[in-house]
């Protein structure tokens, strides 16, 4: 028997080479971590540099040249970004397990930003390079409508690559990142949604205030100035009107009146039909009188109405229908600083309010008193805007401010210039729900006859119940102080079987679309409260009735099955105090 062979070694060179080769792979691998990490933080600087410049451009805003120069870098940063995180290496680190994906979102994170910076930044930094603050003021009497015509090719370029890039953002999986990695994609996807909202805005206004300021032809609107002192679903009353005419930029204010100059057709002769659901809810009264078209909570309905009534009157057709309230009047008081009034009261961004829907109210005890006062302050606000006394970029924040608080609202008879306003807050429509929000409406409509609702307070407050249901919370409270001090016309007199000093309310909650109720709970300090149901064009309506004497509340629960999505809010009734809106609350009102 033959001893068996001996077991062979490994050579000495052979265990070099595994050697080298696990230290070349080492090696590898710690210069690709170095040159993604490296690369990764200077592409940080870059987008970090991007940033700065950007938030130097808005602040700059008055100066639309100063901005166009500090933009025009930022096209330079954000290339680089992209390219630092492009590179083969990168995309090869983006296979490696839990890093990938960190390194995979901040490459398209770059990506983004530089496509924005290229497709958008860049149209508007040309536009704006050629635009001063000075050119949006009137001269001789006149915009130059052409000039605003001009920017509409620059910012539908903006809006559309906005538009895209919020929409490629949104495509990132945030589940496998990291907390500063998903804090970063969620910032850029906030402020580049907020940019696409307001690129998209500016394209809309490009597209339509020429045409509004007549660059085609005369043009003729009918203003309609809401009282918030007596609530409509859209604000208020309509108390008194004014009709502007437009031409080649130059505006000019015509006839003005007031509520009491409408003839009221019979309750069988509206001025249009109503839908029948619309019929069932509100009745006729918003087709007969201009006091209550803005009673609909839908102003793209209301609107026409009112045009129809304005042409019954005075024989004039016309072209679109604005609404605005005196809390809109104060935002536009801060761009045209105070305005002597022919009375010799001098009307400010701060006692605007006060002036137009308290003090009147004790100065004069005749309602055409009142409606001449008004009359006066709006003749005044629009002839310091047609003269130029408004600071451009004030009156745009103004008027933006207005518009977001649903207090300016427009309708235009043309279809295709109405289809522009579609889906922003200046339409007035109900509250829509998608696939990403789900909306309540909260329509706020006086019953006492009165002016009461300047003293009433309303907090609206909505918030998930799982995944399949909504709650939404709405309580009312009187601050009126002792009604011997208010004069009759505010309180009403007891005129509609309503004591002096209380307020008679009537709510309407529109559901979302689709939307089930599934509970509701009443409870007042108050007289015995009441609530019904009904429908209305897709939305289950509630409608809430409340009487309240000063110091008594009242509170509506409602819970509605809905699947849960991404948004949740309420449109609410624009009221005297303008940080009166809805907010989300923190946990359902009908805990289990």
């Amino acid at each position: 028997m033959t001893d068996p062979a001996p077991r062979r070694r490994p050579s000495r060179a052979a265990g070099t080479a595994f050697a080298w080769t696990v230290g070349a792979v080492l090696a590898v691998a710690v210069l690709a971590v170095a040159w993604v990490g490296v690369r990764g933080w200077l592409a940080y600087g870059h987008l970090r540099e991007a940033q700065d410049s950007v938030a130097a451009a808005s602040a700059s805003i008055d100066d639309p040249a100063a901005a166009a120069a500090l933009l025009g870098g930022v096209g330079d940063d954000t290339s680089a970004a992209r390219s630092l995180t492009s590179d083969p290496v990168w995309h090869a680190a983006e296979t490696v397990p839990w890093v990938g994906p960190q390194l995979a979102a901040v490459a398209h994170l770059a990506a983004s930003i530089d496509d924005v910076a290229a497709d958008a930044l860049g149209p508007l930094s040309e536009a704006a390079s050629g635009l001063s603050a000075d050119a949006l003021r009137p001269v001789d009497g006149a915009f130059d409508v052409a000039r605003i015509a001009a920017l509409e090719p620059a910012a539908g370029a903006a809006a559309t690559a906005l538009s895209g890039a919020s929409d490629d953002l949104a495509g990132i999986d945030e589940r496998p990142l990291l907390g500063v990695v998903r804090e970063a994609v969620g910032q850029a996807r906030d402020l580049v949604s907020e940019a696409s909202v307001s690129a998209d805005a500016l394209h809309r206004a490009t597209r339509i205030v020429p045409a509004i300021l007549g660059a085609n032809g005369p043009r003729t609107y009918l203003v309609a100035f809401q009282n918030n002192a007596e609530w409509r679903s859209m604000g208020g009353i309509v108390g008194a009107v004014a009709q502007i005419d437009t031409e080649n930029g130059r505006i000019s204010l015509g006839a003005q009146g007031s509520s009491g100059d409408f003839r009221a057709p019979a309750p069988d002769d509206p001025v249009v039909a109503l839908p029948e659901d619309t019929l069932r809810i509100f009745g006729t009264r918003p087709a007969r009188f201009i006091q209550n078209v803005t009673q609909l909570p839908d102003f793209t309905m209301g609107a026409p109405i009112a045009r129809e009534m304005w042409l019954r009157e005075t024989g004039t057709a016309v072209d679109g229908v604005i609404a605005l309230d005196p809390v809109s009047l104060s935002y536009i008081l801060r761009a045209t600083g105070p305005i002597t009034l022919p009375t010799g009261d001098v009307i400010t961004s701060d006692n605007a309010v006060s002036l137009l829907l308290d003090e009147v109210y004790r100065r004069y005890e005749v309602p055409a008193q009142q409606d001449a006062f008004f009359q006066s302050a709006a003749a005044s606000v629009f002839q310091a805007l047609a003269d130029g006394r408004a600071d451009p970029a004030a009156l745009i924040d103004a008027l933006t401010e207005a518009g977001e608080q649903r207090r300016l609202l427009m309708w235009s008879a043309d279809a295709a210039e109405q289809s522009v306003l579609d889906g922003t807050t200046l339409q007035g429509a109900l509250p829509v729900s998608d696939d990403d929000r789900t909306a309540f409406g909260v329509y706020l409509n006086d019953g006492t006859g009165s002016k009461m609702d300047y003293y009433l307070h309303v907090d609206v407050e909505t918030a998930w119940c799982g995944a399949d249901a909504a709650s939404l919370r709405v309580t009312l409270r009187n601050d009126a102080p002792d009604p011997a001090t208010l004069p009759a016309y505010v309180t009403g007199g007891g005129a509609f079987g309503v004591p002096e000093g209380q307020a008679l309310t009537g709510v309407y909650v529109y559901l979302p679309e689709g939307a089930v109720l599934q509970d509701q709970r009443l409870s007042s300090t108050g007289s015995a409260a009441s609530a019904t149901t009904d429908t209305d064009r897709g939305h289950g309506v509630v409608k809430w009735s409340v009487q309240l004497a000063p110091g008594q509340q009242a509170e509506l629960l409602l819970k509605a099955g809905t699947p849960a999505t991404a948004e949740l809010g309420a449109l609410l009734t624009p009221t005297v105090y303008a940080n009166e809106t809805s907010r989300v609350g923190v946990g359902c009102a009908f805990p289990e």
